[in-house]
């Protein structure tokens, strides 16, 4: 697998750059959850980080590469969304 170094943005990982598994298409996902287990041995903290461009060329606006900054009311993702299974 191919990975890329990604800065985050914001809450506790402000200003680290990691490694994140991009998938086929060359691109990192959409979300990043970052579980911080609890120190009483209750559910982990999930921190949630949503994937946005982090620059655009000048020419014809390509994206340059990605970031994530922290979404504090973000929800933990639930997977994808299969077009046929909507809820009418």
């Amino acid at each position: 697998m191919r990975s890329e170094e990604t800065p985050f943005v914001g809450g506790p990982l402000d200003g680290r750059v990691l490694s994140v598994l991009v998938g086929a298409t060359g691109q990192p996902p959409k979300t990043y959850e970052v579980p911080v287990p609890d120190e009483a041995g209750g559910p982990p903290t999930v921190y949630v980080y949503r994937r946005v461009a982090a620059g655009t060329t000048r020419r014809l606006g390509l994206i340059r590469g990605w970031r994530y900054e922290y979404d504090p009311e973000g929800t933990p993702g639930s997977g994808p969304k299969w077009p046929w299974s909507r809820s009418s």
